[in-house]
């Protein structure tokens, strides 16, 4: 799937760090996001939205839920196909995020540490495909 054919939905409850994915993800190529900065709004987003976002962006420590919680949600309903969880975790604390994704069966594909790297992401982003 080409960058500008995938449907992103950004969430990033800090308005600076928001404000910076959003970019980044543009500069790389990314139109079709969707940034919101809390787990409700996102719920309230997939809810209306007239097919699942390809993939979710999200915060894991959100104020209002964390990001594994929404990724649960939105797979329930389908609102979503794939996600990517962000965060300043350490390496043991997000490890541990996905091995609780994968004992749920959820379509995470993986996390990304902040500040993003580009080529971080884009091997997470080629797994889309599979």
């Amino acid at each position: 799937m080409a960058e500008d054919d995938l449907r992103i939905l950004l969430v990033e409850d800090h308005p600076f760090q928001l404000r910076a994915t959003q970019y980044l993800l543009e500069s790389y190529g990314f139109t079709q996001l969707t940034p919101v900065d809390s787990a409700g709004g996102a719920m309230q987003l997939m809810f209306s939205a007239t097919r699942p976002f390809d993939l979710l962006l999200c915060d894991q420590c959100l104020p209002d839920l964390s990001g594994l919680e929404l990724l649960r949600l939105a797979n329930r309903h389908r609102m979503i196909r794939r996600a990517i969880i962000l965060s300043s975790l350490t390496p043991y604390e997000l490890d541990e995020i996905k091995i609780r994704a994968s004992r749920l069966a959820l379509p995470l594909l993986g996390y990304l540490t902040k500040p993003l790297k580009q080529y971080e992401l884009r091997n997470l982003l080629t797994l889309t495909n599979t």
